[in-house]
């Protein structure tokens, strides 16, 4: 059985960092998952190519697959948010987060990968993965995909039931612009219309500082690229190198659940406004086969019942 065949995927999201306000995620789904929270209204889509995970029966695969867009992208990413406080451009990030140090369990070639990521992927990204609480956040406003600026409450109703479509299969993709005074925004700020175009520009502190997420409006995003392979928890940059597996270098761990979170944060305040994590879950067959190290345990104390017992945050097991 190789590596990554012995566990299966999971994913939950919800408001905070404490799993016990999770719930879960039905991949490739187009079903969201809603979070409201006294930061946030948000609606989260995650789609997984070749997807083998839970809840059982899930689709292996999304339409978003085959949309002219996205025919190479291995997952996405999609939400919908609207802040409840104003947020500087500046202050808002998308990325991940550790809460215990990971700089003993990082893959060979790590440093490579980072180096390629930020020159050729999102040069805007930063952060520390060899301190005590690992971080790599990139500004929204220069890392995510897609943006799209929308309307405030009250002026979007019609349009929204329009888009939120879910009930009957519809995929919802979404694309860079504006909707309603969103154009107009977009268009006095001289925000450029095409996606990486905008990323370029978004750059610059000063402009980001003069861009404010503001409360009341919705905003759309997509992240996704073609060189995560969640599946088997691999990097796939191509240039040339091999593809970089964390599941492989577990090998010789027993086996037990592993996790990577993203997070949309202020990061002037340091609150959190959606955490999104993707877990992967050593299969029955694999127990089986090699024994396994307290999962169940360790699933239950993640997801439980024991889950409320366990503070904000608490996770030992991320990239380990």
């Amino acid at each position: 059985m190789s590596h990554h065949e012995k566990y299966m995927l999971r994913v939950t999201a919800g408001p905070s960092y404490n799993m016990s306000t999770h719930q879960d995620v039905r991949v490739n789904s187009e079903e969201p998952v809603i979070i409201s929270s006294e930061h946030i209204d948000a609606r989260i889509h995650i789609r997984i190519k070749d997807y083998r995970g839970l809840p059982e029966g899930s689709p292996s695969t999304s339409p978003y697959f085959t949309h002219p867009s996205h025919p190479y992208d291995r997952y996405s990413i999609a939400f919908a948010f609207t802040p409840k406080r104003s947020v500087s451009g500046t202050h808002l990030v998308f990325g991940n987060d550790f809460d215990h140090p990971i700089r003993d369990r990082l893959p060979p070639l790590f440093d490579k990968a980072f180096g390629i990521v930020k020159w050729w992927i999102d040069p805007g990204l930063e952060g520390d993965v060899y301190g005590d609480e690992p971080w790599l956040y990139g500004a929204l406003l220069s890392s995510i995909n897609v943006l799209r600026i929308g309307d405030k409450e009250g002026k979007r109703e019609g349009k929204e039931q329009d888009r939120e479509s879910w009930d009957d299969g519809e995929v919802v993709v979404y694309e860079e612009g504006g909707e309603g005074e969103g154009v107009q925004i977009r268009e006095e700020m001289g925000v450029p219309a095409a996606s990486a175009q905008r990323q370029k520009w978004f750059l610059d502190e000063g402009r980001r500082s003069d861009f404010t997420f503001e409360a009341g409006r919705e905003y759309a995003c997509d992240f996704f690229n073609p060189y995560l392979d969640f599946n088997e928890f691999a990097l796939k940059l191509g240039y040339g190198l091999p593809a970089i597996s964390i599941v492989s270098h577990w090998d010789g761990q027993p086996l037990r659940t592993h996790s990577l979170r993203y997070v949309l944060k202020n990061k002037d305040t340091g609150t959190e406004l959606f955490v999104i994590v993707f877990q992967l879950i050593p299969t029955e067959e694999a127990k089986k086969e090699e024994g396994v190290q307290n999962a169940e345990e360790k699933f239950e104390m993640v997801h439980g019942r024991n889950a409320k017992e366990e503070s904000p945050g608490a996770y030992d097991d991320e990239l380990d």
